[in-house]
């Protein structure tokens, strides 16, 4: 399934070179291609830009024509949105030009905190600790049951997950849409000045492989954090993650795992990137 509209779409990388390069180093793919592999398969015919908005900073802001583009996606990051850092500093200006301008936004992980504290909302540290792997039984709000970002999706899901940091504080224009048990918000629409910013806590870009790929990656915290007693049983698991990517009518592992359809099925995943482009991103195309 696919539309043969030709928007135009920014990808924002917002990871620093060095923690790039780690990613090359720890066999991880990087979050940009994860965005673009989606758009290839669902907007072949999309015009799709990268930007490493860290590296190049305040030029990014001088050089973009904003209206240029008819949507922005902003993957995550290892950075920390709370803390005086002008590496964020800047991506916090590109947003704010972005919302005056009044082109959509998606953001998944470093987005919905992105799109929070542009419009005055807080994030913090997760008292709860990370969240990893796989975000369990997120739910829908009656605002949420209501909205486009989750039109086609369960009322109750899974979702790919790592994250330290939440939205503890909803900015205003923002709506809560979805949360669980460890983040109060998974899923928020914010509305300000003359923008909408689509957001998830949650990944639905990634996949079984690439989340295996990046629990790895993350092997060492993972222990030290403990959810795992060593090194050798988080490759265990990421590699029952491989094996199920592999093999995704394996009822054995699905029933290892705890993984579903809305894990496995790209039509469940990936819902809400769908819909961004659906009712956000081609509405808005002249």
């Amino acid at each position: 399934m696919h539309v043969d509209a030709k928007p135009s779409i920014c990808i924002f990388n917002c990871y620093p070179k060095q923690s790039r390069e780690n990613f090359d180093r720890s066999d991880v793919g990087h979050p940009h291609d994860l965005y673009m592999d989606f758009l290839s398969a669902y907007v072949p015919h999309a015009t799709v830009d990268v930007l490493f908005i860290v590296d190049e900073g305040a030029q990014v802001l001088a050089g973009v024509d904003i209206n240029s583009y008819d949507g922005y996606m902003w993957t995550g990051s290892d950075l920390t949105i709370y803390h005086d850092d002008p590496r964020v500093e800047c991506q916090i200006r590109m947003m704010e030009a972005i919302f005056e301008a009044g082109v959509p936004c998606y953001g998944s992980c470093w987005g919905i905190q992105m799109a929070a504290v542009v419009a005055a909302g807080v994030v913090k540290k997760n008292p709860r600790g990370r969240e990893w792997g796989i975000a369990r039984d997120i739910r829908q709000t009656d605002a949420g049951r209501g909205s486009l970002l989750l039109k086609g999706k369960p009322e109750r899901y899974d979702g790919f997950v790592m994250h330290l940091d939440e939205v503890t504080l909803l900015p205003q224009g923002g709506q809560l849409l979805a949360g669980n048990e460890h983040t109060g918000v998974q899923a928020l629409e914010v509305r300000h000045r003359n923008g909408i910013f689509w957001a998830t806590q949650y990944h639905p870009e990634y996949n079984l492989y690439e989340m295996a790929r990046l629990i790895s990656a993350r092997a060492e915290p993972l222990v030290k954090e403990g959810f795992f007693d060593s090194v050798n049983d988080v490759r265990t698991y990421a590699g029952k993650m491989h094996e199920l990517h592999r093999n995704p009518d394996s009822k054995e592992l699905r029933n290892d795992l705890d993984i579903g359809d809305d894990i496995l099925n790209a039509g469940i995943r990936q819902q809400e990137l769908r819909n961004w482009i659906d009712y956000l991103v081609l509405p808005g195309i002249g």
